[in-house]
């Protein structure tokens, strides 16, 4: 009777081993399946389907804001985060497109170049400040923001982001636009680009905000790359980089 029974007690821990295999994969590839403790692998398995409470929810966006505008805000504020990035990279306007073509077929293409990479230097400067807003818009987060963001798209909690910080971000962006153009000369080779059209025969100077240019796209790259962080966390387990934002996130 008791070799039958320690039989029975093999056969069932074999048949749980094998059922779990596919759901923890890591941890029995570690201790081998006899190894196992099999409390253990019940303890983490109820926890993956355990309803998510309202605290976990709330700190596991909170956690997923903070990794993905961490992330943001260190590509976009380092020297080349714009001009080195086709998705963000700020190029001429489209109000100028007819300016920086003429040039360029002038041979004075020099002026539009050093355009370009003064204005996307302008947004890299720019952004260094756009963490503080962020954390600040975190720490405010409701329920019902948390759970809207978990329940939409892919891109609700850049929505949120968008919603709650772009009036600060621009407000502190301004000021650091003008200071960055204004020390690496940017005005006056923008005057320069501008004069140089203008004295090209039949062109006349075009009509154009270029510091709220700069602005806009400078958030709308900020805001890109905050949308591309949250889709890795919400589509790729390994961007979850944490417990607990693979617990909230878990599919």
């Amino acid at each position: 009777m008791v070799r039958y029974f320690l039989f029975i007690l093999r056969l069932v821990k074999k048949s749980f081993c094998l059922s779990t295999l596919f759901v923890l994969p890591i941890a029995f590839g570690l201790t081998g399946c006899k190894n196992v403790d099999l409390q253990q692998v019940a303890d983490t398995l109820q926890q993956y389907q355990t309803p998510l409470d309202e605290k976990t929810v709330v700190a596991g966006l909170k956690q997923a804001l903070e990794v993905g505008t961490n992330n943001s805000v260190s590509k976009t504020s380092q020297i080349g985060g714009f001009s080195n990035n086709p998705l963000i990279r700020i190029a001429v306007p489209k109000e100028l497109d007819k300016t920086a073509s003429t040039l360029r077929k002038f041979g004075l293409g020099r002026y539009v170049d050093k355009f370009e990479l003064q204005m996307n230097r302008s947004a890299e400067s720019a952004s260094k400040e756009a963490k503080q807003v962020f954390l600040e818009s975190i720490a405010q987060m409701t329920l019902t923001d948390a759970w809207n963001i978990l329940r939409g798209p892919n891109d609700a909690a850049t929505q949120y982001f968008r919603r709650t910080t772009e009036a600060r971000l621009s407000t502190k962006f301004k000021p650091i636009i003008s200071s960055s153009m204004n020390k690496v000369g940017f005005y006056q080779d923008y005057k320069s680009l501008l004069n140089a059209y203008d004295a090209l025969p039949l062109t006349t100077k075009p009509d154009l905000n270029i510091e709220n240019y700069i602005l806009q796209s400078s958030l709308d790259g900020l805001f890109k790359l905050v949308a591309q962080e949250e889709g890795k966390i919400r589509q790729d387990p390994a961007a979850r980089v944490t417990e607990l934002l693979q617990r909230v996130f878990a599919k």
